[in-house]
């Protein structure tokens, strides 16, 4: 089972022009604002999700609305969103469905976003630089489809595309990963790139447009 699905993702890789990258102490930058220029990611398994969590770290002196990580279904374009409307304020998105946080701002600093939600109770979760930004309920019982386009750069409007050059993201973006469960805040620190679906160590993913990799400046 496991040489057959690593002989699937090898095909998947392929198939989408990807590539499969170790990227610990590099980052994604995204010199200036567009409506061409963003990473897609592919996950290393591709299944429904009835829970996750979704950690991050970027930098960007933007002060409009702008997205952090989109994953779009054909049937929900919007079917888990992470987007900035402005300093400090987050709002998660389940298919097609938000709930805002609202934490302190800090502008022009690095933050380190990690998001978590489960089906069973649907409770969302936010923390921003490690701390608890409360927790609030949103599509309690609904399942995340399996079949995404997943993001960064851009918030995708459809199925991979319709981007908005005034949501786009212009800054860097690194240590992305993405699990099938929900993790606790000391889990999510001691793992930051070992996502069982995204994982920043070992990431598969295709650039388009004006992106580049560099090593990171920030810890």
């Amino acid at each position: 089972m496991e040489k057959l699905l690593l002989t699937i993702l090898l095909l998947t890789i392929l198939s989408e022009g990807a590539t499969q990258s170790d990227l610990r102490g590099k980052v994604f930058i995204f010199p200036e604002e567009s409506a061409t220029a963003y990473v897609s990611l592919i996950p290393r398994v591709k299944k429904p999700l009835k829970s996750f969590t979704l950690c991050l770290k970027a930098f960007t002196d933007l002060t409009r609305p702008y997205s952090l990580f989109s994953y779009s279904t054909k049937v929900k374009d919007n079917e888990l969103l992470l987007f900035v409307n402005k300093i400090g304020q987050y709002t998660l998105y389940i298919g097609n469905t938000g709930v805002t946080f609202k934490a302190p701002p800090s502008p022009y600093a690095p933050i380190h976003v990690c998001a978590s939600w489960e089906s069973a109770s649907g409770i969302a979760e936010l923390w921003v630089d490690g701390k608890p930004m409360g927790r609030k309920g949103v599509r309690k019982g609904y399942s995340v489809g399996a079949e995404a386009k997943i993001i960064l750069g851009q918030e995708q409007d459809s199925f991979g595309g319709r981007f908005d050059a005034k949501q786009s993201f212009v800054g860097e973006i690194w240590d992305v990963s993405l699990w099938d469960h929900v993790l606790s805040l000391k889990e999510m620190c001691a793992s930051c790139y070992s996502g069982n679906l995204l994982n920043w160590q070992s990431l598969i993913y295709g650039s388009n447009g004006y992106v580049v990799t560099k090593p990171k400046i920030w810890p």
